[in-house]
């Protein structure tokens, strides 16, 4: 521990150290139940629309369902950074959040396939049951990820920043790689990939039973293997006098305070997470129209359900490319900067978005999911080492918070608009909703040149992290 600053031993600041720098490992073990996290959001991304078209959901209605994960978001992500700033416990400030969230998360996951079983199959009862399950898993989702990103910030200096993030980015696709292909593999097994009308299949039953138990052991294994700095530690490391009041400000005083940064990452979200959040309730109906030709509207045949398993091996494979192309990150910074391989990302996942209704073999899909599969490890971490080098330590958790919206909102606005936009624009062919958001992607690719990296500027005192 090395001493950096001459505030030693006088007034109310205390003395200032560099934060110690970590091993692999430690980086890994950090976020290490990001990888359960992320298996159970993969599951639900691939199969949630598929278990409310078999509860009794229409096409025009799957938007508006799958409204209830954004909105947890909004509610769930800002409360939980405030009080995970202002928490001390044994067990650390993020790591009882992350903890609490996961055991919800499980509970949650082993209900919802259930749902038709619990209420009365085939009835409003069982659909709303479903909804009300998938609220509550994606709330708790939010309860683990906030704190996920903060613990980050909070354990690494600011010149291993780029490499936890990328860890963490890793570590999220390999959870989302074997969740999106789980039902896939089971039913290649044996496991029953049918199921009788308003029923759901035994392949997405049993991956969720699978799901929620790795989630929360891949959880257990960062809250006991990751010793988050107690508070004087942490006020020394980051330069925060004892008496530092800054952190009763309230939520709007903080959101008045939102760094230019953030700002300018903001309108960079809108254009990345606006169509991920189109491709996560679409994609099922799209394969299964235009690569199985189903009709619209059909969410029960053989056809569909081979389409949504074949969702399930698509989402993996741009997870699988994700956590290969998280890997080289750090690289491809040093080699340029941030930005550059944030843009360069965001326009690959349009390209993968657009080229999805170029092909008819549905095996040809996987060479979309490699651009889109770029765009979806940049957008994991990279705006978050970004915005990380401007934010105060000390409000590191609500900011973060904050900056969920800039996730949840956009996919709120999708939701909202998004069957409208499928209904009035392209006569609910739903493969056309994709190239749509694939357009949008690459306006976020346009946009991110605006974007200020403060940590990469010469001459900061952070200056030269960013990669150049």
């Amino acid at each position: 521990m090395s001493e950096t600053a001459a505030n030693k031993g006088t007034g109310s600041n205390p003395a200032v150290y560099d934060k110690p720098r970590l091993t692999f490992w430690q980086i890994w073990n950090v976020s290490f139940g990001f990888l359960g996290v992320q298996f159970g959001f993969a599951l639900q991304n691939a199969n949630a629309s598929r278990i409310l078209s078999n509860l009794g959901a229409d096409l025009h209605s799957l938007s508006l369902f799958w409204l209830v994960a954004p909105i947890m978001g909004l509610l769930v992500q800002p409360l939980v950074g405030a009080a995970s700033d202002k928490t001390w416990t044994r067990l650390g400030r993020r790591s009882p959040f992350i903890l609490a969230g996961a055991i919800i998360s499980m509970l949650a996951m082993f209900l919802m396939p259930n749902a038709p079983y619990i209420i009365q199959v085939g009835t409003v009862g069982a659909l709303i049951f479903g909804a009300v399950m998938l609220a509550l898993m994606d709330g708790s989702f939010n309860v683990t990820f906030q704190p996920f990103r903060a613990l980050v910030a909070d354990m690494t200096p600011e010149k291993q920043r780029n490499l936890g993030y990328s860890v963490q980015s890793l570590l999220i696709n390999v959870g989302a790689v074997i969740g999106s292909a789980l039902p896939f593999v089971l039913t290649a097994f044996g496991v029953g990939n049918q199921a009788g009308e308003g029923e759901v299949p035994m392949s997405v039953i049993w991956s969720f039973y699978i799901g929620g138990s790795i989630l929360l052991l891949s959880v257990l294994v960062t809250v006991f293997r990751t010793r988050e700095y107690p508070p004087q530690e942490f006020r020394q490391y980051n330069n925060i006098a004892e008496d530092d009041k800054t952190n009763n400000e309230g939520f709007f005083q903080l959101l008045g305070k939102m760094p230019k940064t953030m700002k300018q990452l903001a309108l960079v979200q809108l254009f990345s997470w606006f169509p991920l959040f189109l491709m996560w309730v679409y994609s099922t109906p799209a394969i299964a129209q235009h690569y199985w030709n189903t009709p619209i509207g059909d969410s029960s045949s053989e056809a569909y359900n081979e389409a949504g398993n074949w969702v399930g091996i698509c989402f993996a494979a741009y997870s699988l490319f994700a956590a290969i192309f998280s890997m080289t990150i750090p690289y491809f910074i040093r080699l340029s900067n941030r930005k550059t391989v944030y843009a360069i990302a965001l326009f690959c996942g349009g390209l993968g978005y657009i080229s999805t209704m170029l092909f008819h073999n549905q095996y040809m899909l996987l060479f979309s999911m490699v651009g889109i599969g770029f765009a979806w490890a940049a957008i994991l971490s990279i705006p978050y080492a970004i915005l990380s080098g401007s934010l105060p330590a000390k409000r590191m958790g609500i900011y973060m918070g904050i900056f969920n919206l800039t996730v949840v909102i956009p996919q709120i606005i999708s939701g909202l608009f998004g069957g409208y936009i499928l209904k009035g624009f392209f006569n609910e062919q739903a493969i056309y909703i994709l190239v749509f958001a694939g357009c949008i992607m690459i306006l976020g690719a346009l946009a991110v040149p605006f974007v200020k990296d403060v940590s990469a500027e010469p001459g900061s005192s952070i200056g030269g992290s960013g990669g150049h």
